[in-house]
């Protein structure tokens, strides 16, 4: 296949390329150049270690392994170098290489910037012109690496307007429509820049929780509670579930058991934890638990919920966590902010670590009572103070019981997006992947699914 190479073609990545990043080293290349840095280049690649007469007959295959461990910032400045390096991502052998060697893991996060309560994510739309009709948003996420404690920009153009990141998975971010009514949800993988999109729900809800598991050969998707019973009022009443896989089985939209009596699910927040989903209950802090393949929901007692504040739910190296500050006023404790783990008998909580209490004095002076949100990935954490994100971040590193402070992301700055509304970093444990073959049992699926595109208003 010839691939062009396009330069005008955006990455997903945003980096400032310089020519000896995009150099094509080859011996004849060395040869015709007559610089100074082309001679240093020539005088390295003589050498014994790089030497052209070895390294320029590696097999194809095995050049594609090299490549296949590369992490995604590493891979798409490789696809600089020439132009089969481009189109590896369009090379099925190239995929296939991939998908069985299953890369180490990067437990990465992608970061949205929302606006208020209803969720809307932030767009960095302010060129349209005046008196005419403005022109169609563009959605961007921020994406963080832990290990280097680097910050990437991501660009979501393919996105229709109106709809916002729910939940992620696998390498893919689902997207559900801000309006009310039956839910089309969509599913896209950043890297890419694909979209699926699911059938619709059946009954009509406004914000509902939703959950999200992808496996290599599964796609499962449970929506519960914020049923519109009027146009002006909701309740907790139903849940649906979404699966199919790729041995044929699928089921749309089934009704799963009744919910918990007075459930009060959290918007936009549920949490997969080997077949099972979790969500945090209010008024009394309690948690929704539900088993996929039982089709069963339940409640599990929260640890010392009467004392507990901005309580938030993650996943880590299947486990389920909770963080959450302890305020026990009337008792001889310090205040503090604790990460508990739920048992394997599903019922029982162990306290698991304690941020220090010199660390928590500056923690509880820059929050002042806000609140906070947190986000979970493999042996990551990390901490987002509401109101203060665009100043400064906590990241946990459970493996090494390290608490460091972080560089707020550059790509956001302070306030914007108008309105005066209230605005939050909401984040999400991402897995950068560069092939979701699973979301071909969507595509090829015999319904009659609304094709987006970029040019959806």
């Amino acid at each position: 296949m010839d691939i062009t190479l396009h330069s005008s073609m955006p990455l997903p990545f945003a980096y400032n390329f310089s020519p000896s990043n995009c150099a094509i080293l080859s011996a004849s290349s060395t040869a015709s150049s007559s610089s100074s840095s082309s001679s240093s280049n020539a005088g390295l690649l003589s050498g014994p270690i790089m030497d052209t007469r070895i390294w320029s007959k590696l097999p194809q295959k095995l050049l594609d392994r090299v490549v296949a461990f590369l992490p995604p910032p590493a891979f798409f400045r490789a696809r600089c170098v020439c132009k089969r390096w481009y189109g590896l991502l369009f090379y099925a052998t190239f995929l296939e290489t991939y998908l069985q060697l299953s890369p180490h893991r990067r437990h990465w996060f992608l970061f949205f910037k929302l606006k208020g309560l209803s969720s809307h994510i932030y767009r960095n739309n302010t060129n349209s012109p005046l008196g005419g009709p403005a022109s169609r948003p563009t959605y961007e996420g921020y994406l963080f690496d832990p290990y280097d404690v680097a910050w990437y920009r991501l660009s979501f153009a393919q996105i229709p307007a109106g709809f916002s990141p729910v939940a992620s998975s696998g390498g893919l971010i689902c997207w559900a429509p801000d309006e009310g009514g039956p839910k089309s949800l969509i599913l896209s993988n950043p890297i890419l820049g694909t979209l699926s999109q699911l059938p619709p729900t059946v009954r009509p809800r406004l914000f509902p929780s939703i959950g999200l598991a992808i496996t290599p050969s599964s796609i499962d998707v449970t929506v519960a509670g914020d049923d519109l019973i009027s146009p002006y009022a909701v309740k907790n009443l139903t849940a649906e579930t979404f699966h199919i896989d790729s041995g044929g089985f699928y089921s749309m939209w089934a009704t799963t058991s009744a919910l918990p009596r007075l459930c009060s699910f959290e918007s936009n927040r549920m949490v997969h934890v080997e077949g099972r989903l979790y969500c945090m209950n209010y008024s009394p802090f309690s948690i929704l638990a539900y088993d996929m393949s039982q089709n069963k929901w339940w409640k599990i007692q929260a640890p010392m919920r009467r004392f507990l504040r901005s309580p938030n739910l993650v996943e880590s190296r299947g486990k389920l966590l909770l963080m959450a500050a302890v305020e026990k006023s009337k008792l001889n404790i310090p205040k503090s902010l604790r990460v508990w783990g739920l048992q394997g008998c599903g019922t029982t909580w162990i306290e698991m670590e304690r941020m220090p209490q010199q660390l928590y004095v500056q923690f509880e002076e820059m929050e002042k009572g806000c609140g906070f949100e947190c986000v979970a990935h493999g042996e990551f954490m990390v901490v987002l103070i509401k109101g203060c994100w665009d100043k400064a971040a906590l990241l946990y590193d459970m493996s090494k019981k390290l608490w460091q402070w972080i560089p707020p992301c550059p790509y956001i700055g302070n306030g914007g997006g108008g309105g005066g509304g209230e605005e939050v970093l909401h984040g999400f444990a991402y897995e950068p992947r560069l092939a979701t073959p699973v979301t071909g049992l969507i595509d090829h699926f015999s319904l009659p699914f609304h094709n987006y595109n970029a040019n959806h208003q």
